[in-house]
């Protein structure tokens, strides 16, 4: 319970200068010059061996001959062939769109998933009438779809029918 003891600091002209440790305690010191290996030292070494190289075949040769055989027999070039037929895939992948009415049913059914995940963690209200009006657009989209669809059934129906038998059934 006692006060710590006073320590009075000297004043800075008073420091006690540091003694100097003898030179066995001091870290190893540099040498003004480098010391360099003579050349010698250096070529016995692993430093100027190079490996030899070694070519790698970078392609096929045997398949390159059958392929230089094929153009000289037929004419062509069987990579030419491969091109074409990776254009003309693709154009008919391109011409098959997807069927939009099948799209609108998926993501009508993500926006009802989404909206029960919210309700599910209490944010439903929040969610509710953004995704329901969503749903609501997707189902008038689909609506139109139909539609269209059935109009084209029609026709292609009235086109098919003999001119006779359509009278008939309008009675």
């Amino acid at each position: 319970g006692d006060a710590l003891p006073l320590q009075r600091f000297p004043p800075s002209s008073q420091q006690p200068v540091p003694v100097p440790q003898p030179a066995a305690c001091q870290p190893g010191r540099l040498p003004a010059r480098p010391l360099l290996r003579p050349a010698k030292v250096c070529q016995a070494g692993d430093a100027y061996t190079r490996e030899k190289f070694k070519p790698q075949p970078t392609r096929d040769l045997e398949k390159e001959k059958r392929r230089l055989q094929k153009i000289l027999a037929l004419g062509q070039d069987e990579a030419e062939d491969k091109v074409e037929q990776v254009f003309v895939r693709k154009k008919e992948e391109e011409i098959a769109e997807p069927d939009r009415f099948e799209e609108l049913m998926n993501e009508i059914q993500e926006r009802r998933e989404f909206l029960t995940e919210m309700e599910a963690l209490g944010q439903g209200k929040k969610y509710q009438g953004i995704v329901l009006t969503e749903i609501s657009q997707k189902l008038h989209e689909m609506e139109i779809i139909d539609k269209k669809r059935s109009e084209e059934m029609r026709n292609i129906m009235a086109k098919a029918l003999p001119v006779g038998n359509k009278s008939s059934l309008q009675d």
